[in-house]
C-alpha cells in the first residue's frame, strides 16, 4: 500500500477549499504529480472558438489547466506545458502551510480566470484565452509563510 505522504495533504485540502473539479495524477516513474483543473463556462450567445486541437465550437466551454510538482534532479518535464512547475526536495517534501496557500493562491487564480474566460466570450475582439499565474504575487506570499509541518514526497 502506498504512504502518500504530500499527496494525502494536499487532496485533503483541495476538498476542503478548492472550489473546481480538479484531478490528481501521480507519475510514479517520472517522479512528478500533476493537478489538473477545469473551469466551465456556458457560452450562450454561441460564440465560435477553437480549442487547442483547432476545432471550432460553439458549445459550452471547459477550460482545464494543470500545475506540476517535480524533482528537480530526477523528473523530466516541460515547463511550459504547465501552468506552473513547483519544485519540492524529494526526501523533505512540501509543507501543510505552503500547500495550504497554494491551494488558497490556486483558487484565487481560478476564479480569476474564471472571470477572464467570461470576458473574453463577452468580447468580440479577444483572440485569446489564458490563465495566468503571478509569480511575483505568489513569491510574496511564500515570504511570508512560516513553515513547520512537512510531508515528503510519496513512497509506494
Amino acid at each position: 500500500m502506498a504512504k502518500f505522504g504530500f499527496l494525502e495533504v494536499l487532496d485533503e485540502l483541495l476538498e476542503q477549499r478548492f472550489t473546481y473539479d480538479y484531478e490528481i495524477n501521480w507519475d510514479k516513474k517520472n517522479h512528478a504529480v500533476e493537478l489538473g483543473f477545469v473551469l466551465e463556462v456556458q457560452n450562450a450567445s454561441a460564440v465560435q472558438t477553437v480549442d487547442a486541437d483547432g476545432e471550432l465550437s460553439d458549445q459550452d466551454i471547459l477550460f482545464e489547466d494543470v500545475l506540476v510538482f517535480y524533482n528537480p534532479e530526477k523528473s523530466k518535464i516541460d515547463v511550459d506545458d504547465y501552468l506552473v512547475a513547483l519544485p519540492y526536495e524529494p526526501k523533505k517534501g512540501l509543507s501543510r502551510e505552503f500547500l495550504t496557500y497554494l491551494v488558497q493562491f490556486l483558487d484565487e487564480t481560478a476564479e480569476r480566470g474564471l472571470d477572464d474566460l467570461m470576458d473574453f466570450l463577452a468580447d468580440p475582439e479577444a483572440e485569446a484565452f489564458a490563465i495566468v499565474w503571478d509569480k511575483e504575487a505568489f513569491e510574496a506570499g511564500l515570504e511570508k509563510l512560516e513553515e513547520s509541518t512537512f510531508y515528503p514526497y510519496p513512497r509506494y
